[in-house]
């Protein structure tokens, strides 16, 4: 029978990643794949819960795809189902609850539905016990040029805003040959930049040492950069987010000796402010912070720096918002992913005092959205006039042209007029920056 599959990744790229990976399963299964919006025999909802917002949307795709097909087989996968079980199971729309670390088992828990018409099958594990990381891997992606790779699962950090270590588990790294062989097979089909992605790539290898701290002397990611810069093909390789205490002299060093690494650091901050990162439980002061930034730029040539900031956080004062306001400007990011704080059940920020009100949320998400608009401006303006080397990755109609668009190694967004007959998706070269086209996009000239 000519049975179709149709799959929705909602939440991070590790979960775009997961998702790639289960839609290979199935087509290596004999299955057809379709759109999400088409009639399908098993629709498979990637699920998301970093926010309670995020538990809704999670909850109505699956719905969404019971009502598009009632005698398909609707699967809930991934970080909703480990927060949700219960209700899950409850849920007559939803046929097959499968949680993180059993994600590669799905087309054998389909098969097994089938002949068994279990209602609400159900697997999911304590994920909190899990020490093995669970190996899946792609072939081919959504995106042809680019290939984001998990590298490691879970999280050791607990900040008080946040349920992922509840959901995705303890660390668990991948084994560095299994990466290198998966990085090798997607250059040998044509992919030139690789992103390394994980929950919290900076603890890879982390679980893997006697003592913790033994990663800053083994430094097990700048080891598996280094390895991949060696595979034949792989033109540029870029990272996930970073935390800050892992750019330490030595790591920087060892990255800024291989050529394919990207200068482009997503480093995660939430608050400029110490009071507020202490209420957070993250790690690190805004002073230690700028120490980490101020060292790549001595390594690195105008480095890009991204980031993302959490306004509204409980108990956040004006004067500690206005410390933040006065932070990323000092640091002068290139972009910076702004989030109105959102409650989310499970974790200690919920619970705490002084939540913010939602119209003082919105009104210094404004204000912060707008400092950093300017300062991605201002970023762009330092490459007006020179050459840089861009992957083009697409063709978008803008205004009723047709131009080629791709990113360059610190991740600007650069364009230039598609000329017929020529196809340069998928290559790298040289473009000279000449104005802005959008807000968010610089137009070229060969």
């Amino acid at each position: 029978m000519d049975r179709t599959a149709a799959f929705l990744t909602l939440g991070c790229k590790v979960n775009s990643y997961e998702t790639e990976a289960i839609r290979g399963m199935f087509e290596s299964a004999g299955y057809r794949l379709v759109s999400f919006k088409e009639l399908a025999d098993v629709y498979v909802v990637n699920t998301c819960t970093v926010t309670n917002i995020a538990d809704r949307k999670s909850r109505q795709m699956l719905h969404q795809a019971k009502k598009r097909n009632p005698d398909a087989i609707i699967i809930a996968v991934g970080c909703y189902v480990q927060a949700a079980e219960e209700d899950l199971l409850k849920d007559s729309s939803v046929d097959l609850v499968v949680g993180n670390n059993r994600k590669s088992e799905i087309v054998k828990l389909v098969e097994g539905y089938r002949k068994q018409n279990d209602i609400n099958a159900n697997m999911v594990v304590d994920i909190g016990a899990e020490r093995d990381f669970e190996k899946m891997s792609v072939l081919s992606t959504m995106e042809k040029t680019r290939a984001f790779i998990k590298i490691q699962d879970g999280c050791n950090r607990f900040c008080s805003y946040c349920i992922i270590p509840y959901v995705r588990g303890r660390v668990r790294s991948r084994d560095e040959k299994d990466i290198l062989e998966e990085i090798s097979k997607l250059s040998y089909l044509g992919y030139k930049e690789i992103v390394l992605t994980g929950i919290h790539i900076s603890s890879y290898g982390t679980d893997r040492l006697d003592n913790i701290d033994d990663v800053y002397k083994v430094m097990p990611l700048a080891s598996l950069i280094k390895a991949i810069g060696e595979i034949p093909g792989i033109e540029r390789i870029r990272l996930g987010s970073l935390e800050p205490r892992i750019i330490t002299e030595e790591f920087v060093k060892r990255i800024a000796g291989i050529k394919q690494f990207c200068p482009h650091f997503h480093l995660s901050l939430q608050s400029g402010s110490n009071t507020v990162l202490n209420r957070m439980n993250r790690k690190y002061t805004s002073s230690e912070y700028e120490d980490k930034v101020l060292l790549l730029r001595e390594y690195f040539e105008e480095p890009a720096f991204t980031t993302d900031v959490i306004v509204g956080f409980p108990g956040e004062t004006d004067k500690e918002f206005n410390e933040t306001i006065e932070f990323v400007e000092r640091i002068g990011f290139s972009d910076i992913h702004v989030f109105k704080y959102s409650k989310r059940a499970g974790t200690k920020a919920a619970k705490m005092d002084n939540q913010v009100p939602e119209e003082i949320k919105h009104r210094r998400s404004d204000a912060l959205a707008s400092v950093a608009k300017k300062m991605s401006k201002d970023y762009m303006a330092l490459f007006m006039g020179r050459i840089e080397k861009v992957l083009i990755e697409e063709e978008v109609r803008i205004e009723g042209k047709l131009y080629q668009i791709g990113h360059n190694e610190r991740y600007l967004k650069l364009a230039t007029m598609a000329v017929d007959n020529t196809n340069q998706i998928n290559e790298i070269i040289n473009l000279k920056i000449d104005k802005p086209l959008t807000d968010d996009i610089l137009l070229c000239k060969k």
